[in-house]
């Protein structure tokens, strides 16, 4: 690729992810998602609950760090799935000092749940895509994601 071509569609990249973060970030969608699951689940708990079973065991500074909140409201939240009995608190293996979440078989109902309503709004996504287009979008995601973490020196949240 050339250089004087990386501005512009770097540029177009980046307006296209904060687009797509716009309508993952959006209040309405996390609603929407956890009515299609079927879920009696505050909004503001699914994303914690949905990154635990994605990313988990995480600590509460992890997580907090991964949903882009405040590590005290965090730390509320996850006491209230646990409460739920959605997640469970143990201490790290790795280091006593932490205390990570985990999720539990009835979060993972939940969960389960969300995906089975993910998948039925992925298959309105991509109604018009071909198997092959949708191959190739993961792995060019997956393989910008992977980038991304390599120049900023970030941690991936889970290893490929």
């Amino acid at each position: 690729m050339q250089n004087t071509h990386i501005s512009t569609l770097t540029r177009q990249l980046h307006i296209a992810l904060l687009d797509i973060m716009a309508v993952m970030n959006n209040p309405q969608v996390d609603e929407e998602m956890v009515r299609a699951s079927g879920l009696n689940l505050d909004r503001a708990l699914f994303a914690l609950l949905v990154s635990v079973e994605r990313f988990g065991p995480l600590g509460v500074v992890d997580l907090a760090e991964r949903v882009g909140r405040d590590y005290t409201t965090v730390s509320r939240q996850v006491a209230k799935l646990d409460d739920l009995g959605l997640v469970e608190r143990r201490g790290s293996a790795h280091d006593r000092r932490v205390r990570e979440a985990c999720i539990t078989p009835n979060g993972q109902l939940m969960t389960d749940a969300v995906d089975a309503a993910r998948a039925r709004m992925a298959g309105e996504i991509f109604e018009s895509w071909d198997e092959e287009e949708v191959g190739e979008l993961v792995h060019l995601v997956q393989k910008l994601a992977k980038g991304m973490r390599e120049v900023t020196g970030s941690t991936p949240f889970v290893t490929p």
